[in-house]
C-alpha cells in the first residue's frame, strides 16, 4: 500500500489570487490593516481561525470568529459571480490520473480548507470518487499539527512508512514530519522551495511529471 496525501491551496489548485482579496476585504469590512498580498500567502494552509489570528495578530476569538464568517461569506458570495478561480495547476489532473490507476495506491486530502469546499472542488473536476480520506480542520486540529495525517492513517490503515504528504509549504512538511511520513515539498506553491527543504522535505518537484517518480523513490 502506499497512501498518497495531497494538500489543496498551492499544491493542486492555485487560489493564491482569490484568497488575497478575500483577506483584503474582510480585514477592510472590519476597519483593520488590511494584510498584503504577501502576508496573505504566508498563512494559506492553515486553518482559517488560526490564519486570522495569525494576520490579525491576536488572540481575541470573537474578533476571530467574525473575521472568519466574514471571509466565508465573501467566498462564497465570489463563487457565484466569478466563475471558475480554483484552476489546477498544469499537470495535477494528469498526475491524478496516473497515481489512481495504480493498484497499491490510495489518495487522500489533508488541507487547511474546509470540508464544504473541498467536497465542491472535487466535484468540480470528477475527482470525488478517488481520495479515501479528506482530512479538515472541520475534525481535526490545524496544520503544522499531525492530526490531519494520522487520522488518514487509521482510516485506511496505512504506516507513516507507507505514507507521502505533497505540499507546497512548510506547515504541509512540518506536518508529515511530525506524523512519521515521507513528505515531497512542490516548488510552485505559496512557501519558498528552500523553506520546505530547511523543514525537512524529503525531496522536491518542480512539474507534476516528475511525481509519481518521485512517490516511488520515496516509498519502494
Amino acid at each position: 500500500m502506499k497512501l498518497v496525501v495531497f494538500d489543496m491551496d498551492g499544491t493542486l489548485i492555485d487560489t493564491h489570487a482569490l484568497i488575497s482579496e478575500h483577506m483584503a476585504a474582510t480585514f477592510a469590512g472590519r476597519g483593520l490593516p488590511v494584510p498584503t498580498s504577501t502576508e496573505s500567502r504566508r498563512v494559506i494552509g492553515l486553518s482559517l481561525p488560526m490564519a486570522m489570528a495569525t494576520l490579525a495578530k491576536t488572540d481575541d476569538q470573537v474578533l476571530i470568529d467574525q473575521l472568519v464568517d466574514d471571509y466565508r461569506a465573501h467566498y462564497r458570495a465570489a463563487l457565484l459571480t466569478d466563475g471558475n478561480r480554483e484552476g489546477l495547476f498544469p499537470g495535477a489532473l494528469d498526475a491524478l490520473n496516473e497515481l489512481r490507476a495504480l493498484p497499491d495506491v490510495i489518495l487522500g486530502i489533508a488541507t487547511g480548507k474546509g470540508l464544504t469546499g473541498v467536497n465542491r472542488i472535487l466535484g468540480l473536476y470528477g475527482l470525488t470518487k478517488d481520495f479515501v480520506t479528506l482530512q479538515t480542520p472541520d475534525h481535526n486540529p490545524s496544520k503544522p499539527h499531525p492530526g490531519m495525517l494520522e487520522r488518514a492513517m487509521r482510516e485506511t490503515g496505512a504506516t507513516p512508512e507507507q505514507t507521502v504528504m505533497i505540499g507546497d509549504t512548510t506547515f504541509d512538511i512540518e506536518m508529515g514530519v511530525a506524523a512519521g511520513c515521507k513528505t515531497i515539498g512542490v516548488t510552485w506553491g505559496y512557501h519558498e522551495p528552500r523553506e520546505l527543504i530547511a523543514v525537512g522535505a524529503d525531496t522536491m518537484i518542480d512539474r507534476y511529471d516528475q511525481l509519481v517518480d518521485a512517490i516511488n523513490k520515496l516509498l519502494d
